[in-house]
């Protein structure tokens, strides 16, 4: 059995280096191809590595914790199976001659079965859960319905394939961050099941084969609130259900559940509002009181250590440079305005409630978004690059957020926003989000942007003078929307009031121009509908 070695590959942006954070494999691990090795930072993002080799660990060539140059070995691995890599990756293996493909959901298929044509919709093996030794499945179509223990039986007619105990299937999830370029399965197939038509006789399957409250549990956990069951819902009623208390099973996608376990909130305890019952992110937060998630809920004792010494590095080290380039190269001017959102507070409440909606998170965000690509079309020079020789003007808009990580300030970017619709725009905020809070954003996501927002009034504060992003000359900050007193129509009112702070690159930006972009900004916070022109 011939051993191979992985380089550390060059995740993108020309990154040099990258610290091992995590190694998820042990000497003497057999594992299979796509499956996570080893986690890793570079000096922008957390990035899983996958195996492109299936094998056994012989030797894992560097610790945790240690700094290591792209193209420098970091495991050997004893593989008679080799996926091709990429020959831009750095170190990338060749591949071998009369060597098995392999799928990411399969092991090795031996010769005599690599023979036969083996069509995927005939023998879905990547989509079937373990099945009862036993029994036989009545139909294909339940094998997307869970099962216990042995491999299920393929179709007929079907080559048998037998399934990697420790596969990890790449990219069957958002979640997953592990394809890398060069490396990992080649595409994904995805879904194409007909609304209920699919569930139906899996739970039908299941149904004949378990005991009663069983496949009431199967059914239940079965369902998915974010395609059919929210459609069928949205069809059937037309309007958005009270609050509905689940008796059984909970039903949430998993971005919830982990956001529920982050914030320590047992789902049980939830009321969900989602349109079949399902929980959704603002119930998890308002179970968890939201004040509590941005401050520090313990005050932790002094300790018997007097000082501390963290290492600079990766994301901070970035940070740090990105940080005192910006701020002692492009001159900075900033500009603050108070607005009455309270139109905006009534529209995103109405958007809640909308149908459209259900499922996405709404926010005073995705309003102050929306404004913000509104008025940059007014005034395109915010949406610039600065340098020595020219200034770029960019026809687009890559809306960068900056978030605030576990692991550091990161600014992501949602590419061609100025295209999208206002639920489109909402969702690539959740999506956007989510990603970052799992640190699973990549170097390209936080690549070209070109005007940048940033939320701080989500930790109380009023507003502030935000630093550029290196590359843009604008960034504007929205504080936090609270009632307050204001004037309307000569009388005083409570009224709900935030601040807009703003930063800009004095070298592009006039300050008549800024005056006029923050204006923009605010006046679509007021009234809302300018955004339908």
């Amino acid at each position: 059995m011939p051993a191979a070695e992985f380089p550390l590959p060059d995740v993108g942006e020309g990154l040099t280096e990258a610290e091992i954070v995590q190694w998820r494999v042990a000497i003497g691990d057999e594992i299979a191809v796509d499956q996570v090795l080893v986690e890793i930072e570079t000096a922008k993002s957390l990035v899983e590595l996958p195996s492109p080799f299936a094998g056994t660990v012989t030797g894992l060539l560097v610790s945790e914790g240690d700094t290591v140059e792209v193209g420098k070995p970091i495991i050997r691995v004893d593989s008679d199976v080799q996926v091709a890599a990429s020959t831009t990756q750095p170190g990338g293996s060749a591949p071998v001659a009369d060597s098995v493909p392999v799928s990411p959901d399969l092991t090795a298929t031996p010769p005599a079965a690599a023979a036969a044509p083996a069509p995927v919709a005939q023998a879905p093996v990547a989509q079937t859960p373990p099945a009862p030794a036993q029994q036989t499945p009545p139909a294909p179509a339940a094998a997307t319905v869970p099962a216990p223990t042995a491999p299920a039986r393929p179709a007929a007619g079907a080559p048998a394939q037998p399934v990697a105990d420790h596969a990890t299937v790449v990219g069957s999830d958002e979640s997953s961050g592990a394809v890398l370029v060069g490396y990992g399965s080649a595409t994904t197939s995805p879904s194409r099941r007909k609304p209920g038509a699919r569930r139906a006789a899996a739970l039908a399957a299941e149904a004949s084969r378990a005991s009663s409250a069983d496949a009431v549990a199967a059914a239940e956990a079965a369902a998915d609130p974010a395609e059919d069951s929210i459609s069928e819902a949205v069809a059937a009623q037309g309007t958005r259900p009270r609050k509905v208390v689940s008796t059984g099973t909970v039903l949430a996608k998993p971005p919830i559940r982990k956001l529920a376990k982050d914030l320590d909130v047992d789902l049980t305890e939830v009321v969900p509002t989602g349109l079949a019952g399902e929980v959704t992110r603002d119930d998890v937060i308002r179970h968890a009181k939201q004040a509590s998630v941005f401050r520090n809920i313990e005050t932790p004792e002094w300790g018997d250590v007097r000082r501390e010494t963290i290492p600079v590095k990766g994301v901070r080290k970035a940070i740090a440079k990105a940080m005192t380039t910006s701020k002692f190269t492009a001159p900075h001017v900033s500009l603050f305005v108070d607005v009455d959102a309270t139109r905006t507070m009534e529209f995103v409440k109405r958007l809640k409630s909308s149908p459209t909606f259900a499922g996405v998170k709404v926010s005073p965000l995705l309003v102050f978004a929306k404004a913000v690509i509104w008025a940059v079309r007014r005034n395109r020079s915010v949406n610039s690059t600065w340098t020595d020789q020219e200034i770029i003007v960019h026809h687009f808009v890559n809306l960068g957020i900056a978030a605030a990580t576990p692991r550091g300030l990161i600014v992501p970017n949602i590419k061609d926003a100025q295209d999208m619709s206002l639920f489109e725009l909402a969702k690539a905020l959740e999506d956007l989000t989510l990603t970052a809070r799992d640190g699973k954003t990549t170097p390209q996501q936080m690549a070209d942007g070109t005007v940048t927002i940033t939320n701080i009034g989500v930790f109380g504060m009023d507003t502030g003078t935000p630093i550029l992003n290196p590359g843009e000359v604008a960034i504007i900050a929205m504080g936090t929307i609270k009632p307050k007193p204001w004037v309307v129509d000569g009388e005083v009112r409570s009224r709900m009031v935030t601040t807009i702070g703003a930063s800009f690159d004095h070298r592009v930006v006039d300050g008549d121009v800024a005056s006029r972009f923050v204006h923009d900004i605010a006046s679509v916070l007021e009234e809302p509908a300018l955004l339908l022109d």
